[in-house]
């Protein structure tokens, strides 16, 4: 009966594991369709790169009597490379399409790489501005998007709680932007992830913990979108509604 269950369970997992494949292979065709729709370099890019590569180890076959040898490498160097530059401009057209959007900072820090414990708009107000708290080894990261003049009383004061529970560890402040002094929503993770190793993983869990216990969002400031608004019109649709909860 068990040996039964199990082989059931396995061919279970093996159909989700398939479905899950699938919808992978769609989402990134769709997306493919997408970007080649808005970005005309895109397949000549692609295919410039991959002739360029596989040219090069067709080359050096050449010179080393070993083509049919180095050939095959170089179609599958050349695969990867167009690959990875087909995800990049579509990381870059979303980022671009993104910028300057209400919760477009804390849709970039849900989806960066990596082991951190990201809390969006711990503090807010009526117009959008939010300041989102980012844990990880670099210790505590409050990230503000809006207008910066309003933003950083809002960073500030965020500032002054986490303070007051995470002794010496260290807490950055990050205004998002393309001011001085400011970082742009498309180096947000590089500028992230080059900042110094302060905490271990131990020290991490008991930071989340001691800053979930001073609450969530500030009771001022409204519910902030899950990724960023397209439109104005939608941004004052949230706007008014977040002065009536104000």
């Amino acid at each position: 009966m068990a040996k039964a269950q199990d082989k059931e369970a396995k061919a279970e997992a093996k159909k989700a594991r398939r479905q899950a494949s699938r919808e992978r292979y769609k989402q990134l065709w769709q997306a493919f369709q997408m970007q080649r729709k808005e970005d005309k370099r895109l397949i000549p890019y692609m295919i410039g790169l991959f002739v360029l590569i596989v040219a090069v180890f067709v080359v050096l076959g050449l010179v080393f009597g070993s083509v049919w040898l180095l050939l095959p490498l170089g179609i599958v160097l050349g695969l990867l490379a167009a690959f990875i530059l087909f995800g990049r401009r579509v990381q870059r057209t979303v980022y671009t399409k993104a910028e300057g959007q209400p919760g477009a900072a804390g849709w970039a820090l849900g989806n960066m790489r990596g082991q951190w414990r990201v809390k969006q708009a711990v503090a807010g107000n009526a117009h959008l501005d939010a300041v989102h708290r980012v844990i990880g080894k670099p210790g505590v990261i409050l990230v503000g998007e809006g207008s910066p003049t309003r933003v950083k009383p809002l960073l500030a004061q965020e500032k002054k709680k986490a303070a007051r529970v995470v002794g010496d560890t260290p807490i950055y402040e990050i205004i998002l932007g393309n001011d001085d002094g400011q970082v742009p929503l498309s180096k947000l993770e590089r500028h992230i992830n080059k900042l110094p190793n302060n905490v271990d993983g131990k020290r991490i869990d008991a930071l989340e913990g001691r800053l979930a216990a001073l609450g969530g969002r500030n009771p001022q400031g409204p519910g902030m979108p899950k990724g960023p608004i397209p439109g104005n019109a939608k941004v004052r649709g949230m706007q008014r509604t977040a002065r009536r909860k104000s």
